[in-house]
């Protein structure tokens, strides 16, 4: 009686683990030890040590995190932004929801690799922004001021260096593939 108790207790803990662990990996939960805040460096190859951007970002990991983005502030400086992370490298559309800014939106594949740039504009007066969509494959989506990229020379196919603040882990390093 006693074991049939205990075998179901372990069988529960054992599918509670399960489901925990692929909801993190799909990203509709993010860790509470999950970093908030990071720096993404941008350089245009592997082989460069002068990055062109330096970038403070804020961390949206969790699927209500990602459903807000910026739209909870007001303005963005240059050299600051929100980094999106994704579970794996997916076909995305982001859109200007509730935006009271324009930003640039940079998909970032798995590799580390820029693979699209769209310079979104805000809502107007009539708009819900829900109709601007940006599409681009990506692991991670940047969010920056817009005519930052432009500013900066930031391009398709620069590779990125991502550093969160939780015990300063690397997410993905300069030629090193896919790392994540």
């Amino acid at each position: 009686m006693a074991f049939g108790r205990m075998g179901k207790t372990l069988l529960a803990i054992a599918i509670l683990s399960i489901a925990g662990v692929v909801l993190l990996q799909a990203g509709l939960v993010s860790t509470p030890w999950g970093p908030d805040s990071g720096e993404v460096r941008v350089v245009d190859d592997a082989d460069s040590d002068e990055p062109k951007a330096v970038i403070d970002v804020e961390v949206a990991d969790s699927v209500d995190e990602r459903y807000t983005g910026l739209s909870n502030h007001d303005s963005l400086e240059p050299g600051n932004g929100m980094l999106f992370v994704h579970g794996s490298e997916q076909d995305l559309t982001y859109v200007m929801r509730e935006m009271d800014f324009d930003i640039d939106i940079i998909f970032i594949g798995a590799d580390g690799e820029i693979t699209t740039i769209h310079h979104a504009r805000a809502p107007g007066p009539n708009e819900d922004g829900n109709d601007l969509e940006y599409s681009g494959r990506g692991k991670w989506v940047l969010e920056v001021p817009r005519g930052y990229t432009n500013e900066t020379g930031i391009e398709v196919g620069d590779e990125i260096d991502i550093d969160l603040e939780s015990n300063q882990t690397t997410i993905t390093s300069l030629g090193t593939g896919d790392r994540a």
